[in-house]
């Protein structure tokens, strides 16, 4: 074989480069198939170009960190890679894992993207307590087995690559270069991959030298657009090797006085764990009523405003949902403090938003049980009914330990059979649930939530489900509506659908006239785009947290429409009032009929998650967002027409008082997770 100059180094550049060109095609397929970014539908050229550079940056790193084993394999100076055969072979077994391993993340990082709009993290170990659940949900919604062969096939392309490029360098005899140009050629190779790794070309302080960081990406202030500019490996590695502490008790205590007046509470912060008790009387606007109401709380699955009649979207496709906030109590600015379905289930008991860095509240054994509001209402009959698991994300451990004399009913105990991995449809459910609230003794109140699933990935349609009849809209039609597909659509009908048939039982069986029911989503689920809303609602990434919030009893409550902001944590403490109930409240959830002490209420939000949280608090018409610690605050009008625009120096009274409550409450959910805790005194 003819001979070579350089072989081993020629070997690491090329391999470099081979894995450098995987991964820009794979941000270029993210960019055109996954992302909701695009320069053709108007997003600005400069920002979306500068973005992928950074991402580029990474991948570049992330293409010379998977070849230093084999560098340091081949510059061992007599034993290495190109003379001793297990060397080689180990070598070889290396980069075999490095590609299937990378090429799995990035089939993940696609799914969890097109699932829950956010780059894969460390978060996504989450799932593995889960697994079975997780695993049955991928497999009915995803072609697993088309997937599965073509990560193999591509893995096999790539790693025959790699190895025709080993035959083609380290096979062949290496020319003498002499020591002086080897030794130059091995500096600049280095220098280059040390900057390389470091994604810095200038500014570089070589005492202290700054790498490329995740937050570069994010320079545009769009979550969207800063998705383009991570790399799911480097970012899981990222957010696994940050340590995170469960709170802040410095800021925690500097913010607690703000917080005391937002909450109306007389803080105790010289205890171990600070608190932020509060007694609450019967309230003057409780109900004239002789025998307490019932109270069925109903969480709509993936089902954000955007969906909804009620917030504009075009093809109506939720007339029964509509009609019941029409004839109800209306809250225009409903917010979700967190995305995710056990968060929301977590905020809706606790009162708390689940600001956990890593995995969902729920998980975590050591934070449970929690004292709820719910447990005020003693005369009640209590019910949590889901069609499917309450173990997924260990949710039953929560609801059990933490709601007093709760009777959790699940998948087993349901008589209809199971239609996909979320089990039983919701229509099934509510009809269950009808029957069950039908046999209730008469001359006790009953307290029941019902969790839906079925507007949920893999978006089944049973064809059994009361005359409820698909539509199939041209797709065109379908996307600008929010929706990315048809299944999306329909489920989302169904819903509505399964919702409207619960309430004429509930009418038929005699509960209906002296029931609240509260009907709030979960949050909101993957969309296309929203040119029916106010820009704000996509660019500030608000529309996976805005969701329909509904108070239904006409012949309780007169209608009306609430316009400020109010939030999850609100609804007991609310419905408390309503029903002439005595309380202690420990964490956040406020009355919406008391007024807000802060003024132009506010309510926390969780923008991004992870271990590098974006925070904020949102008002009927502003956002107020920053880095959990406090940095890079900027605050933004709603109704704006350019929404990414910092009218901070416009308006700098407000722009104070949202950034101490944002970094006020955000500090103190994180400190309530564990003070809330039943024996946490």
């Amino acid at each position: 074989m003819s001979s070579l100059k350089y072989p081993r180094l020629r070997y690491l550049l090329a391999g470099v480069a081979m894995f450098f060109l995987f991964f820009a095609l794979l941000r270029a397929g993210f960019y055109l198939w996954s992302s909701e970014v695009s320069i053709a539908d108007g997003a600005d050229a400069a920002t979306v170009l500068k973005t992928l550079g950074v991402g580029l940056r990474f991948d570049l790193r992330l293409a010379i960190l998977l070849m230093l084993p084999p560098a340091v394999l081949l510059v061992l100076p007599r034993f290495n890679a190109t003379r001793t055969t297990a060397l080689r072979w180990l070598m070889r077994l290396w980069l075999v894992f490095a590609v299937t391993a990378v090429a799995l993340v990035y089939i993940v990082d696609f799914g969890h993207y097109a699932y829950l709009g956010l780059r894969v993290n460390a978060s996504i170990l989450r799932f593995i307590g889960d697994a079975q659940i997780s695993a049955d949900m991928v497999w009915q919604t995803y072609p697993v087995v088309s997937i599965m062969l073509g990560w193999l096939v591509g893995c096999v392309l790539v790693i025959a690559l790699l190895f025709r490029l080993e035959r083609r360098t380290l096979d062949r005899r290496p020319q003498p270069a002499g020591f002086v140009r080897s030794s130059l050629a091995l500096a600049l190779a280095v220098v280059l991959g040390f900057t390389g790794i470091l994604g810095r070309a200038e500014n570089i302080n070589l005492e202290n030298p700054v790498p490329l960081r995740w937050s570069d990406a994010f320079f545009s202030g769009s979550t969207q657009i800063g998705a383009l500019g991570l790399n799911p490996v480097v970012f899981i590695w990222d957010t696994w090797r940050t340590p995170t502490n469960r709170y802040d008790l410095d800021s925690v205590r500097s913010h607690a006085e703000q917080v005391a007046a937002y909450l109306g509470a007389t803080p105790e912060i010289d205890e171990a764990l600070p608190r932020f008790d509060r007694e609450l009387p019967v309230q003057a606007h409780r109900l004239a009523v002789k025998r307490p109401p019932n109270v069925v709380f109903i969480m709509l699955e993936s089902f954000g405003s955007s969906v909804t009649g009620m917030h504009g979207n075009p093809l109506d496709p939720s007339p029964n949902l509509d009609a019941l906030a029409r004839d109800g109590w209306f809250l225009r600015n409903f917010y979700v403090p967190v995305t995710g379905t056990a968060k929301t289930v977590w905020a809706s008991i606790t009162g708390i938003p689940d600001v956990s860095r890593v995995e969902s509240a729920t998980r975590n054994p050591f934070i449970v049980p929690q004292r709820t509001v719910l447990n005020a209402f003693t005369g009640h009959d209590k019910h949590y009914a889901i069609g499917g698991s309450a173990g997924w994300a260990n949710m039953s451990a929560l609801i059990s330990s933490s709601i007093e004399g709760i009777t959790l009913h699940e998948e087993g105990e349901w008589k209809s059979p199971n239609v996909d991995v979320w089990g039983v449809s919701d229509l099934d459910l509510f009809k269950e649930v009808d029957a069950m609230l039908r046999a209730q003794p008469k001359d006790r109140p009953f307290f029941a939530i019902v969790q839906t699933a079925g507007n949920h990935q893999p978006f089944t349609i049973p064809p059994d489900s009361d005359g409820f009849e698909v539509k199939t809209l041209p797709e065109e039609q379908i996307q600008q509506a929010g929706f990315r597909s048809n299944a999306q659509y329909n489920a989302v009908r169904l819903l509505d659908y399964s919702v409207g048939r619960f309430i004429e039982m509930a009418k038929q069986s005699g509960y209906y006239d002296n029931t609240i029911f509260v009907l709030y989503g979960d949050h909101n689920g993957r969309i296309s785009t929203l040119p029916f809303m106010p820009p704000a609602y996509e660019a500030l990434n608000l529309e996976s947290l805005h969701v329909p919030g509904i108070i239904h009893a006409p012949k309780l409550i007169a209608p009306r429409v609430t316009e400020e902001a109010t939030s999850l944590l609100d609804l007991l403490p609310t419905v408390a009032g309503l029903l002439g109930v005595e309380y202690r409240n420990t964490t956040m959830g406020r009355d919406i009929q008391l007024p807000a002490p802060e003024g132009e209420r506010a309510v926390p939000v969780l923008l991004r998650e992870g271990t590098f949280p974006l925070i904020g608090v949102v008002t009927r018409h502003h956002l107020l967002r920053m880095n959990a610690d406090g940095s890079e605050a900027s605050m933004h009008e709603i109704a704006s027409k350019t929404p990414l625009e910092n009218v901070a120096a416009l308006h700098p009274e407000e722009f104070a008082r949202l950034s101490g409550l944002a970094r006020g409450l955000h500090e103190t959910a994180r400190l309530m997770l564990y003070s809330n805790k039943v024996d946490a005194r």
